[in-house]
């Protein structure tokens, strides 16, 4: 029997500005753990991605990550007291309640990237 189990799955993220991206996801809160040929990767704890130097404004514009989280609270007050959206010149909202199910605040990366960073209810 073929063995299908899945050990991992991560995104290529989409950077303009390679270096300020790297930065803006070190404030957001994630560990870069390499850097190599254009491809950084990026972690927090078991959950990671890949930001890469590569940028189309058509794609960054429609790229969205979705981060679940336990604590939508900490999640807002670290974001706001880091001053991340002041610091790239970029926008987070206000938690809201969505009809899914979900609470929710958005945050957007230099590059155009939307992270809706959410906690089931």
């Amino acid at each position: 029997m073929n063995n299908l189990n899945i050990v991992e799955i991560k995104p290529f993220v989409p950077a303009k500005n390679f270096d300020v991206s790297k930065k803006f996801y070190q404030v957001m809160g994630f560990e870069m753990a390499s850097d190599v040929s254009g491809v950084a990767y990026f972690k927090r704890g078991d959950f990671s991605f890949l930001l890469q130097d590569f940028y189309h404004p058509d794609h960054s514009d429609n790229f969205m990550m979705h981060l679940l989280v336990e604590d939508i609270e900490s999640w807002h007050q670290h974001l706001q007291q880091s001053g991340i959206a002041e610091s790239f010149s970029t926008s987070l909202t206000e938690i809201i309640q969505q009809p899914w199910g979900m609470r929710e605040c958005c945050l957007v990366d230099p590059s155009g990237v939307l992270w809706r960073v959410a906690q089931n209810i």
